[in-house]
C-alpha cells in the first residue's frame, strides 16, 4: 500500500539519498563500473545542493550588543526601583537577580565563541578530505559528550554515512541536554530516517518537536520542514501543508534548504490530493536537479499520482531514460 502523504544547531544538510542506477536492460545484467560511477555522481550533485557557499559572507548568529544594552538597562531598572524602595530584601533579591543574569552572559557568550568554532569547522570541510581532517578535529579537541560537537560531527558523517550519523546522534541521552539541543538532534535523527525511508521512526521524533520556541527564522524552518514530511509521509498530510505554507522555499534564507522544503511539499500536495500543487513542487526539484526526482520513481511507497507525475516531468526534460535511477526512500 502507497502511504498517504502531505521542521529543522544550525546548518543541517540533506543527507545524500543512498542511489541505485537501474538498468535499462534485463534484471540479470550485473552492475558495471560506469552505473556505480553514475550514482555516485548523483550523491555529490544531492550534496553540492545542499552545501553553503564557502564565499558568502558568516552572518553573526546574534547581535551581542543589543543584547547586552538591553540586559543592562533592565538591570539599571531593578536597581532603580530597589533604591526607590530602600530595604534591604530589596537590595538583596536585585544583587541575585543581577549575580544570575552575569553568569547566563558568560554561558551564553562562551556558548556562541564555540558555535562560531565549529562553524568554522564545518565550513572548511567541503571535499571528503576536508571532512576526514574535520573529524578528527571534532573527535580531539572536544569532550565527547560535547552536544554541540556531536551535531557538528554527525552533520559531516551523514554526507558519507547516514547510519554512522545515526548511530552518533542516538548516543546522546536527551534528557539530560537543554530543550534546545535535544530538539536539534531530534529533527537531525528524523531527517536521517526520512532519507532511509523510515517514515515511522521520523514521525515518532516529528511528534516531539517544539517548533513553537525557535526563534531562529532558519532553525525553524528546518524544523517545520523535517516534521511535515514526516507527517505527510505517514497520514497527516492537512497538518503538514499547513505548516509548510508558512515558510517561503524561494526566500534566500533557506538557500540550503530549498531542496527539502520542495521535496516535503510534494508528498504533503499529493497527500491532500493537490496534484497542481504536487507538480509545482516537483517541477522546481526538477530544475534544481533532474535526479532529485528519481526518489520519486520505482518506490512502492510513493503515492501512485506522485510517481506518475515525477515520470511525466522528467520525460519533458529528456533527463533520464525510460527506466529511471532509483533512489531508496
Amino acid at each position: 500500500m502507497p502511504e498517504s502523504l502531505p521542521p529543522a544547531a544550525d546548518k543541517l544538510a540533506i543527507p545524500s539519498d543512498r542511489s541505485v542506477a537501474d538498468s535499462a536492460s534485463t534484471k540479470t545484467d550485473k552492475p558495471t563500473g560506469k552505473k556505480k560511477k553514475n550514482a555516485a555522481a548523483i550523491q555529490k550533485e544531492l550534496r553540492d545542493l545542499s552545501r553553503p557557499d564557502p564565499n558568502a559572507p558568516v552572518k553573526p548568529p546574534v547581535d551581542l550588543k543589543k543584547i547586552f544594552i538591553r540586559v543592562g538597562l533592565i538591570d539599571l531598572v531593578m536597581w532603580a526601583v530597589a533604591i526607590a524602595i530602600h530595604h534591604w530584601i530589596a537590595f538583596a533579591v536585585v544583587g541575585v537577580l543581577t549575580a544570575g543574569i552575569g553568569g547566563v552572559s558568560i554561558w551564553f557568550v562562551r556558548y556562541l565563541k564555540k558555535s562560531e568554532a565549529l562553524g568554522s569547522i564545518l565550513r572548511g570541510a567541503d571535499t571528503e578530505e576536508g571532512r576526514k581532517a574535520a573529524i578528527q578535529q571534532l573527535e580531539t579537541g572536544y569532550k565527547k559528550n560535547d552536544t554541540q560537537a556531536v551535531l557538528a560531527r554527525a552533520q559531516l558523517e551523514m554526507q558519507e554515512d547516514p547510519r554512522k550519523a545515526l548511530a552518533t546522534l542516538e548516543a546522546v541521552n536527551l534528557d539530560k541536554v537543554l530543550g534546545p539541543i535535544a530538539d536539534q538532534i531530534r529533527a537531525m535523527r528524523a531527517m536521517i530516517h526520512l532519507t532511509l525511508g523510515e517514515t515511522a521512526q521520523s514521525r515518532a521524533l516529528a511528534d516531539n518537536l517544539d517548533l513553537g520556541k525557535q526563534q531562529e527564522p532558519k532553525t525553524r524552518a528546518m524544523f517545520a520542514t523535517v516534521a511535515a514530511e514526516a507527517w505527510a509521509r505517514t497520514g497527516a498530510a492537512k497538518k503538514a501543508v499547513e505548516t509548510l505554507e508558512l515558510f517561503n522555499p524561494e526566500d534566500p534564507e533557506f538557500v540550503e534548504m530549498k531542496a527539502q522544503m520542495w521535496r516535503a511539499r510534494a508528498f504533503a500536495y499529493a497527500g491532500v490530493n493537490d496534484m497542481k500543487g504536487a507538480a509545482r513542487a516537483l517541477k522546481k526539484l526538477g530544475e534544481m536537479n533532474p535526479h532529485l526526482l528519481g526518489m520519486f520513481i520505482g518506490s512502492k511507497k510513493i503515492h501512485p499520482l506522485l510517481e506518475r507525475e515525477a515520470k511525466q516531468i522528467v520525460m519533458k526534460m529528456g533527463a533520464m531514460p525510460r527506466k529511471m535511477v532509483r533512489q531508496r526512500m
